[in-house]
C-alpha cells in the first residue's frame, strides 16, 4: 500500500514548521524508520540535520547548542534502542537544567502493545528525567503539545530542562486540520521577565552593606548577567567564586575573583550570595559544617536554585540580572563594615597561588619514562588559544586539572552529574554554532572513548574543534583510589592506544605527541590546520589531580570530599561550628 504524501499539513510537516517558526535551524539526530516522516519534513523546511553516530551524542550536542546560544536545542531519535541510547544525554541535560527538546517516534497505533518492532514505554522511562514527557497520538493535538513542551524546556513556570515528545508513525503521517493550526502556537514566545520584589531587594541590600566578609558564588542562572554581576561585586566589595556552570563570565583578572582561595573563603565568609546556583555536592550542600555561621542570600529564577538544601536569610525569586541590578542600584557603596584586610589578603593570596600554579604548570617535569605531565599540555594550550576560544573539558583526573589550568570566557564540562564523555559531542556542537571561534576539547583518554566515533560526525559536517586527548592508558582517578584504598588495581587499566591513527583514518589532522618539546609545534599545527584536529598526547599516569587526592573518587559517607566529611561528622556530633 502506498503511503500518503508528507505534506506541510501532516503532523510531521507541522512539527517541522513549528521548529522553523521557533528559530530552530538545526537538529541533532540519528535516523530510523519511526521518525522518517519528521526527518524528511525537517529537511524540506530547510532545517539542517546533523546526523550523528549515537543518539546519546545527539542529545549532548543539543545540550551544548542550547547552553552556548541561549536557544532551544533539539534532538531527534528513533524508537526503542534509539530512545534508550538517548537517555544518558537526557539525564545530563536534566541535572544541568539545559533547554533541550527531544523528539522521537513509535510504532503505529494499530500495532500498539502487540510486540511491534522497537516498541517500548518511552514516556514512562524518561518521565523522571524530563520536565515534560508525552506520547502524542492525535494529530490535532500536535501543536499545543509542542508549545507546552517548549515552554517547559525554557523554564516557564518550572526549572528549565529537557522535555520529550514522541509520535506514532501513523500520527506523523496524519493530517492536522487547518482550523487547529493556530498562529498563536507557532509564534515565538519571549521569555517573561521575573522581576524582584522591592522588599526582598531592600532586605538583601541591608545584609550586604553590613557584611564584613561577603562572598558571591555563581552558577547556571548567572549566565547572561555578566555585566550586572561585575557591577554588583564592585559595589559591595564582595569576593567571587565561579563554578563549572558559570566559569568565564567574570574574567580571572577581575579584582574580586579568588578561585585559588575557594576552600578558605567558603569557610570564612559571613554573607554568601548564590546567583543561580544549587547548593549541591560541589558546594558541600551548603552545610553549616563548611559554611559556618554565614547568612545566605539566594537569587534565582529556577526553583531548585533558590531553596535546595539551605534556605536563604533573603530569597529573591527573580531573573538574576534584574535582581543584581536592583540591589546594586539601591546601595550607595561598599559596606562600611567590610573587612578590607580579609578582602585584600584573600585576593593577594589568590594571585600568589595562581601565579605559582602557572609557573609550575609551564615547568612540570615529565616522568622517568619521558611521559608528559598533563599540566604541561594545559599550559601550552593556554598559551596558544585565542581570546574568545570556547573550552570543553572532560574526564576524571584530567578534568580536575583542566578546570583550574585552563581559562576562557566560555567553558563547558560534564556538569554535576559527572557525565564524562561529553567532550567530543559538545566540541562539535560548539564549532558548528560558532565556526569562526577556536574550540578546544581537553579530554582524558577514558572519557574520549565514550563518543570517539563522533569524530566522523565532525568531519562530515565541517566542524573544526581541536580535540586534545591526554592519554595515560587508564581510568586514572580510579587507579589512584584503588591503589590507596584497596592496595590493588582491578579493571581500570587501558591501552596507550594510538588515537591519532584512528583520527587520521576518519580524515582529521592528527598527531601523536610523546615528548614535551614537541607540544608547542603540534598544537600550533593543529590550530592552523583549518579542519577538525586531534592530538593524542601521551601523559604520565603518575600525575594526580586535587580530585584524586580529596576523596571524591572513594565517595565518603556524608560529604563528597574527605575534609568536608570530617567537618560534617564533627558538626553533626555536636562539635565544632555549632
Amino acid at each position: 500500500m502506498a503511503l500518503p504524501p508528507l505534506t506541510v499539513d501532516t503532523a510531521a510537516g507541522v512539527i517541522a514548521r513549528f521548529l522553523r517558526a521557533r528559530g530552530v535551524d538545526r537538529v541533532f539526530a540519528l535516523c530510523g524508520g519511526h521518525i522518517m516522516p519528521i526527518w524528511m519534513r525537517c529537511d524540506a523546511e530547510g532545517i539542517r540535520i546533523i546526523d550523528v553516530r549515537d543518539e546519546r551524542a545527539a542529545v549532548y550536542m543539543a545540550h551544548a547548542h542550547s547552553e552556548l546560544t541561549g536557544t532551544l536545542g533539539v534532538a531527534l531519535v528513533t524508537a526503542g534502542p534509539g530512545m534508550t541510547n538517548a537517555m544518558t544525554g537526557i539525564a545530563n541535560a536534566y541535572v544541568s537544567r539545559a533547554s533541550v527538546l527531544v523528539l522521537s517516534g513509535g510504532p503505529p497505533r494499530a500495532q500498539d502493545n502487540r510486540g511491534a518492532l522497537q516498541d517500548l514505554p518511552h514516556v514512562d522511562m524518561v518521565r523522571p528525567i524530563t520536565r515534560y514527557a508525552r506520547t502524542v497520538r492525535e494529530p490535532a493535538l500536535v501543536l499545543q503539545e509542542l508549545d507546552e513542551a517548549v515552554s517547559r524546556a525554557q523554564g516557564q513556570g518550572c526549572d528549565p530542562g529537557p522535555v520529550y515528545l514522541d509520535f506514532p508513525t501513523d500520527t506523523q503521517r496524519g493530517v492536522v486540520p487547518h482550523p487547529v493550526q493556530l498562529a498563536e502556537h507557532f509564534k515565538p514566545k519571549p521569555r517573561p521577565r521575573l522581576l524582584p520584589d522591592a522588599l526582598d531587594v531592600s532586605a538583601a541590600m541591608d545584609l550586604l552593606v553590613n557584611a564584613r566578609r561577603p562572598l558571591v558564588i555563581s552558577g547556571r542562572g548567572a549566565r547572561g548577567a555578566a555585566s550586572e554581576l561585575s557591577a554588583f561585586l564592585s559595589r559591595f566589595g564582595a569576593l567571587y567564586l565561579d563554578t563549572g556552570e558559570s566559569k568565564g563570565i567574570i574574567p580571572d583578572d577581575h579584582p574580586c575573583a579568588v578561585a585559588a582561595m575557594r576552600g578558605t573563603v567558603m569557610t570564612e565568609a559571613d554573607v554568601i550570595v548564590t546567583v543561580g546556583r544549587r547548593l549541591d555536592f560541589q558546594l558541600a550542600y551548603g552545610s553549616p559544617a563548611v559554611f559556618k555561621q554565614a547568612k545566605l542570600i539566594r537569587i534565582a529564577d529556577a526553583p531548585s536554585e533558590l531553596r535546595d538544601n539551605r534556605r536563604g536569610e533573603v530569597e529573591l525569586f527573580a531573573e538574576p540580572r534584574a535582581a543584581l541590578a536592583a540591589i546594586t542600584a539601591k546601595a550607595s557603596g561598599p559596606s562600611p563594615n567590610l573587612d578590607r584586610q580579609w578582602v585584600d589578603g584573600s585576593r593577594a593570596r589568590h594571585l600568589e597561588r595562581a601565579a605559582k600554579l602557572r609557573r609550575s604548570m609551564e615547568t612540570a617535569a615529565s616522568d622517568k619514562d619521558g611521559r608528559i605531565h598533563p599540566n604541561r599540555v594545559l599550559a601550552e594550550l593556554q598559551k596558544q588559544m585565542r581570546p574568545g576560544a570556547i573550552v570543553v573539558a572532560d574526564g576524571g583526573d584530567f578534568l580536575s586539572l583542566a578546570r583550574v589550568g585552563l581559562s576562557s570566557s566560555v567553558y563547558l564540562d560534564p556538569g554535576s552529574l559527572g557525565c564524562i564523555g561529553i567532550g567530543t559531542p559538545f566540541g562539535i556542537a560548539a564549532s558548528l554554532a560558532f565556526p569562526d571561534r577556536q574550540v578546544v576539547v581537553a579530554t582524558g583518554d577514558g572519557a574520549f572513548g565514550f563518543n570517539a566515533m563522533e569524530i566522523d560526525t565532525a568531519v562530515r559536517h565541517g566542524a573544526t574543534p581541536l580535540i586534545v586527548v591526554a592519554n595515560n592508558g587508564a581510568w586514572q582517578i580510579e587507579v589512584h583510589d584503588q591503589t590507596d584504598t584497596h592496595g590493588k588495581v582491578v579493571g581500570t587499566r587501558l591501552q596507550f592506544a594510538d588515537h591519532a591513527a584512528m583520527a587520521r583514518a576518519f580524515g582529521l589532522h592528527a598527531e601523536r605527541v610523546e615528548r614535551a618539546e614537541d607540544l608547542a609545534g603540534a598544537i600550533a599545527r593543529a590550530l592552523a590546520s583549518g579542519r577538525a584536529a586531534l592530538l593524542d598526547v601521551v601523559v604520565s599516569p603518575e600525575a594526580r589531580s586535587s580530585d584524586g587526592k580529596s576523596g571524591l573518587a572513594w565517595v565518603p559517607d556524608l560529604q563528597p570530599l574527605a575534609a568536608w566529611d570530617d567537618l560534617e561528622s564533627a558538626w553533626r556530633a555536636g562539635g565544632a561550628h555549632r
